[in-house]
């Protein structure tokens, strides 16, 4: 009897075809190796290159069509490369990022990789982006330590430096965003789940980056915003450092990638994008996030219009926030119509992103930029 596709496997089918003929081969050490790219329909010049290595027993594919990195691409204007881990005994796939006694070179594939790509896609050398999730994590961070010189920045999420990469001296100061969720029961916040030590903890990670990337142990504390009710804290730490260090730390978060803006204040996307470039990150959720609102121009120089779909009461009360959570403006208004508009104003406030919120809970970003 054939098995059935998993939802997501199926979803990713309906979007994309068929995702196992888009597999591409590449021989390292005798071994032939997967990987996936995705890049943006049209561009000029070099691109970024953003790797993605996946966790613990995970595929390419089943990614490709979580994440969705072709729309990412498109929306980010770089290369997506998102390689294959080799299957390790009853773990199943998995990065050799120094958890057990391996012979594998996946850092010298890694890099094998980016130089074998950089000529066919006209990928930027000095615009070299890791992130990786769980033991994608661990990787990324052996990836920084052992071959910094390479890389342009570093996101981890859910993932440690292991005991015996910490050892180690990265051969260079990194750019390193580590993100991790407070409650993760997988790879703890600590660095030990199921009574083991699985690396260092995050406390003991920023303090190696610290002294690698010339820190002076003053840091910056802003809480991003918490609009949503999702049970989670988003704070973002920041580093007075010669090199950049950023930790977020998800106060409430368990072993999970939070990206879907209609659950979650925050997207690590778009976080490891703003980190990566230092601007904000492009929307990729439509503004119109419920039913009830949408926002037009959008972005805009400051004054916009917001178009109510449904009126839950005569009276509406419409709030803006900024990105940092803090209420800046409040307007009230009769709803006299089912397509109500009411007009913004905020040109007196500073460029960046906020969110309108509406009285019901409905909710869309907006960006201001002059």
């Amino acid at each position: 009897m054939k098995k059935p596709l998993s939802l997501c496997l199926l979803l990713a089918v309906i979007l994309f075809g068929n995702l196992s003929a888009q597999v591409q081969h590449f021989t390292w050490q005798n071994v032939q190796r997967e990987y996936l790219v995705r890049t943006p329909a049209n561009h000029d010049g070099t691109l970024p290159v953003l790797f993605f290595l996946h966790g613990l027993g995970d595929n390419i594919t089943d990614c490709d069509g979580e994440f969705d990195f072709g729309q990412l691409a498109e929306d980010f204007g770089w290369a997506i490369v998102v390689p294959q881990a080799l299957t390790q005994g009853i773990f199943g796939t998995m990065w050799n990022a120094g958890l057990l006694s391996s012979s594998i070179d996946d850092a010298g594939f890694l890099l094998a990789l980016l130089d074998s790509l950089t000529e066919q896609y006209q990928l930027d050398p000095d615009s070299v982006f890791f992130t990786g999730f769980s033991m994608g994590g661990f990787m990324t961070y052996r990836m920084a330590i052992e071959h910094g010189d390479r890389i342009t920045a570093c996101a981890p999420v859910s993932g440690l430096i292991s005991t015996a990469d910490a050892t180690k001296t990265p051969v260079t100061p990194v750019r390193i965003l580590h993100i991790h969720g407070t409650n993760d029961n997988i790879v703890g916040y600590n660095g030990i789940s199921y009574g083991s030590t699985l690396g260092l903890g995050v406390d003991a990670i920023l303090d190696y980056w610290q002294n690698a990337n010339d820190c002076n142990g003053e840091f910056a504390i802003d809480t991003l915003p918490n609009l949503k009710i999702d049970g989670l804290r988003f704070i973002r730490y920041t580093y007075n450092c010669d090199t950049d260090l950023q930790h977020l730390k998800v106060v409430g978060g368990t072993h999970k990638w939070y990206h879907d803006a209609d659950l979650y204040d925050v997207g690590y996307e778009d976080v490891i994008y703003e980190f990566f470039t230092g601007h904000i990150a492009p929307s990729r959720t439509p503004v119109r996030e419920k039913s009830h609102i949408v926002i037009y121009p959008n972005p805009n120089t400051g004054f916009f219009n917001v178009q109510l779909f449904e009126c839950d009461s005569p009276n509406i009360e419409i709030r803006v926030f900024d990105i940092y959570g803090k209420l800046v403006d409040v307007v009230e208004t009769m709803c006299t119509s089912s397509l109500q508009t009411v007009q913004i104003d905020l040109s007196r406030h500073p460029d960046g992103v906020y969110f309108v919120r509406e009285q019901s809970g409905a909710m869309a970003k907006v960006v201001v930029a002059r």
